[in-house]
């Protein structure tokens, strides 16, 4: 069950009619572990340094499936191994714009995820598929099985709503698109090979377009995947859309800059789409109070305010009720907590040292050079 939690001119089949909408920013990243100190840190400052609304993440090698608020504010819904085997793993990684829209989600083993959004479109939702497929060398057993759960997850969603795959499909689709024009272009990398195959064919069974292969970009803008020797480039990470919407898409690239450790380029989408808020999911932060400062003069003082709050307590009517009563010391003590002590500020400490980041910018610019 779900768990709660382009073109500018006008067509029917168009979630968006204004040129003057700004992207929506999905991604998906292979991104090798997040079972390390420190990787979810580097995560959420690459979300935000390419400011994206929603990451799909492959290779988490996270076990069980959940959600939770990190501390820098992204929720990450994630799905994995139900045993104590940390590896492969999915997850979605969404910023505040993304949680107010957020309809519910459903973890599929450690392969598969998927989100449901609200758009401002009336009756069209947006739903997000994230995958980790096996690699080419598996068995074909294990590859069956994948495509059956796989083909199960994506005959739940309804055909009007604009439906995404993503992720690691360890598929390399190539140039050739000779009888699959009407789902791919001619501009993806290399030769197809077997898995390239399945998915192509899985796409075009479910009418969904592999849209890195529609836009016209250099080779280093579309090769998902690098050799440890930088030699070897493969494009085996994809974003599919339904066909229905290929147009809300502006663009399919691949992100360079980003780093993370992993072998894996981020592929990013820009799509012409808005969300609208899913009812009222804001939660009150729970308030705490600057305890420590109960010392000295501040202890002093907030035993007099207290005192004086209690004092008009003494006279009330003895037949008052219980929970009257209560009330009235609760306002006393948090009215004088408020007033003398102040609330904490909240503080982020991130699992990363200064010098661990300063290294990866360091990274970040030999790579670039």
């Amino acid at each position: 069950p779900m768990k709660e939690c382009g073109q500018s001119r006008k067509d029917s089949t168009h979630p968006i009619a204004s040129s003057s909408i700004k992207s929506l920013r999905i991604a998906s990243w292979n991104v090798r572990t997040l079972y390390q100190a420190g990787k979810m840190a580097q995560l959420t400052t690459e979300m935000k340094r390419y400011r994206l609304h929603i990451l799909g993440v492959s290779e988490t090698h996270w076990i069980k499936s959940g959600q939770k608020t990190l501390g820098s504010g992204e929720l990450i819904l994630f799905s994995g191994r139900e045993h104590n085997q940390h590896s492969e793993g999915v997850a979605l990684v969404l910023g505040m714009y993304a949680q107010k829209s957020l309809r519910g989600w459903e973890p599929h083993g450690e392969r598969i995820i998927m989100a449901s959004f609200q758009t401002r479109s009336k009756n069209i939702n947006m739903n997000i598929v994230q995958i980790y497929a096996p690699t080419n060398e598996a068995q074909d057993e294990e590859k069956d099985a994948f495509y059956d759960l796989l083909q199960e997850v994506m005959d739940k969603l309804p055909k009007k709503d604009i439906n995404i795959l993503m992720g690691d499909a360890n598929a390399k689709i190539g140039r050739e698109n000779t009888g699959y024009d009407s789902i791919m272009g001619g501009h993806g990398l290399g030769e197809m090979n077997d898995n390239g195959e399945r998915f192509a064919n899985f796409c075009l069974f479910n009418k969904m377009v592999i849209v890195g292969s529609i836009f016209p970009h250099k080779r280093v803008h579309k090769a998902t995947w690098f050799s440890p020797d930088n030699v070897t480039e493969n494009q085996i990470d994809h974003f599919c859309v339904s066909q229905r919407f290929r147009r809300s898409l502006n663009d399919v690239i691949v992100q360079r800059g980003t780093d993370i450790g992993s072998d894996h380029h981020m592929l990013l989408g820009k799509l012409k789409l808005r969300l609208k808020k899913q009812g009222n999911r804001k939660e009150v932060p729970r308030k705490r109070y600057q305890v420590n400062r109960l010392n000295g003069a501040t202890k002093e003082d907030f035993k007099l305010c207290l005192r004086n709050r209690f004092q008009p307590l003494a006279s009330l009517e003895e037949e008052e009720d219980v929970e009257t009563h209560w009330l009235r010391v609760k306002s006393a003590f948090t009215a004088t907590c408020e007033e003398v002590l102040g609330y904490q500020k909240k503080k982020y400490n991130e699992w990363i040292s200064q010098k661990s980041l300063d290294l990866i910018e360091r990274r970040r610019h030999l790579k670039e050079q």
